[in-house]
């Protein structure tokens, strides 16, 4: 029973997670409608395609994570492949994808502006999710957060498992939360056709 509330409890911490993003991303999206990057280059290209790299390796990451996490977190301490290097490696994954998102303007500054504040919203949530997890886990997460990092991966850190038992659901439900960043892609070329035609008034122009 006691494993049964602790899986309710930190499914709705992670359903936190979804939602701070789908609301980072909201804003972030409603503000870009009236901010673009000067120029349509081969500089602005180069990151649109950059940060589509960015976005595909932040959903490969995620479906990584899913395949050692399967449905475990909130029963045994995950310790070993992308968990062994860093403690939230779902939350990397993210970020780094948050930043492809805001690529796709074809402005660094954005694209950063994106990185930082995906950050700095999982930052909060982590905080909630250690706390959840220690009572949950005990002494050994202790130990485990004094070894691993809680968010910049060390990848000196290092180990797998011989063997890993999938959980298919998990794999479908992270992959389908993944391809909503590619939703970026047509929305801010929307956008930008938006902007060349004078419905959308820039007002702030980042390189």
């Amino acid at each position: 029973m006691a494993i049964e509330f602790s899986r309710e409890k930190l499914d709705r911490i992670q359903s936190l997670r979804r939602l701070a993003l789908f609301v980072v991303l909201l804003i972030a999206f409603l503000a870009l409608a009236f901010v673009s990057s000067p120029g349509d280059g081969e500089m602005h290209e180069f990151v649109e395609a950059t940060g589509i790299g960015f976005i595909v390796i932040g959903i490969m990451g995620r479906l990584w994570s899913t395949l050692y996490i399967g449905g475990r977190k909130a029963q045994v301490l995950v310790q070993s492949g992308p968990y062994s290097v860093t403690r939230n490696p779902l939350y990397v994954f993210s970020t780094i994808a948050a930043a492809g998102v805001g690529a796709q303007t074809g402005s660094i500054s954005i694209a950063v502006i994106f990185l930082f504040g995906c950050w700095l919203a999982f930052h909060i949530l982590i905080l909630k999710e250690e706390a959840f997890l220690s009572g949950a886990l005990g002494q050994p997460y202790a130990d485990y957060c004094d070894r691993v990092p809680r968010f910049l991966p060390n990848p000196f850190l290092y180990r797998d498992e011989a063997e890993l038992l999938i959980v298919p659901r998990r794999l479908y439900s992270t992959l389908m939360d993944g391809l909503v960043f590619f939703a970026a892609l047509p929305l801010f070329e929307v956008i930008e056709y938006l902007q060349d035609a004078g419905y959308l008034t820039v007002m702030l122009r980042l390189p």
